[in-house]
């Protein structure tokens, strides 16, 4: 348990970003999900922009890495483009 004033505000913001992240990550893989399981290309094109820009934020904010950010979107484009 945080024994000072300053350590229990970082404790208190620290669990607050924690579920902000945690929301915004599970959004993320929730939509990257739907455009992998749709077999239309106009409703997955239609997605792609939405999707990207969710992972580009995710990673603007250190909730992942910039590269796993790219390679998440390298595989949806080639999963929409064989579509």
């Amino acid at each position: 348990m945080a024994n000072h004033a300053s350590a229990e505000k970082r404790a208190r913001q620290s669990e607050k970003r924690r579920v902000h992240n945690k929301y915004y990550a599970r959004t993320t893989r929730n939509a990257i999900k739907a455009i992998r399981n749709t077999t239309d290309k106009e409703a997955a094109t239609a997605l792609l922009p939405k999707v990207f820009s969710m992972l580009d934020k995710l990673a603007k904010i250190n909730v992942i890495h910039a590269n796993k950010a790219s390679n998440l979107k390298s595989g949806i484009a080639n999963h929409v483009s064989k579509l």
